[in-house]
């Protein structure tokens, strides 16, 4: 207990919460935007979409299967020559931050997939019938149609990668999770433990109401 205050008197719980943070809203950020263009491309190029492309949807199934199915803490290794490339460094925050936001973009990709192709064909038959070429189809019907399940999906991807985080410390990154095993579980105390995992249980919470608020007016609309 008295270590679970000298660290939180000290600033290290707040200094951790804010690390996590900024991990998360980075790699949401960059690869968010990037898991978009690519759930979108799946969509629209596989049988039957308004770009429908069978050698680049193929090309972008068989990424999205290969790299998303791969454990984090095994992809940090693995893609840490890449990362070195990129931000120039295969440790620390930037190279934590790049390996999230690389499995960030290939799991969104996959969820904004899975939820674009729950909009009704009638409604984008319609648009096209209405004179609507394919980027309009697209930027118009299709993208706003899916909306809220994608908000939702965006909500998951979130609170995975807050998960994904706990695996900073392998590289030199920090966070919360990095905490709990250094001062936690490491030196035998649970109260650290427990009140680093409280505290990412507040955040996802939060984060995932907000998620389902969001999510719930656009559904409304």
């Amino acid at each position: 207990m008295d270590n679970l205050i000298e660290l939180l008197s000290n600033g290290k719980f707040l200094e951790a919460t804010v690390q996590t943070l900024t991990y998360v809203v980075i790699a949401m950020g960059l690869g968010g935007a990037l898991g978009l263009v690519l759930g979108v491309l799946l969509t629209v190029t596989r049988q039957g979409g308004v770009l429908q492309s069978r050698g680049v949807y193929v090309v972008l199934n068989f990424l999205v299967n290969f790299f998303r199915p791969i454990p984090f803490v095994i992809l940090i290794a693995a893609i840490q020559p890449l990362a070195r490339v990129v931000v120039g460094t295969g440790i620390g925050d930037r190279a934590l931050i790049f390996v999230l936001t690389f499995a960030a973009t290939f799991g969104i990709a996959r969820l904004v997939e899975q939820n674009l192709l729950t909009v009704p064909p009638g409604v984008i038959e319609a648009s096209r019938a209405m004179g609507a070429g394919p980027l309009r189809t697209i930027l118009t019907v299709l993208i706003p149609e899916g909306l809220g399940p994608v908000v939702l999906g965006y909500t998951f991807a979130f609170i995975a990668v807050v998960d994904m985080t706990a695996m900073a410390g392998v590289i030199g990154g920090g966070g919360l999770g990095n905490l709990a095993l250094q001062y936690g579980y490491r030196q035998f105390n649970p109260w650290v433990t427990w009140a680093a995992v409280l505290l990412i249980i507040v955040i996802v919470q939060l984060v995932q109401l907000l998620g389902n608020v969001i999510a719930r007016r656009l559904l409304r609309r």
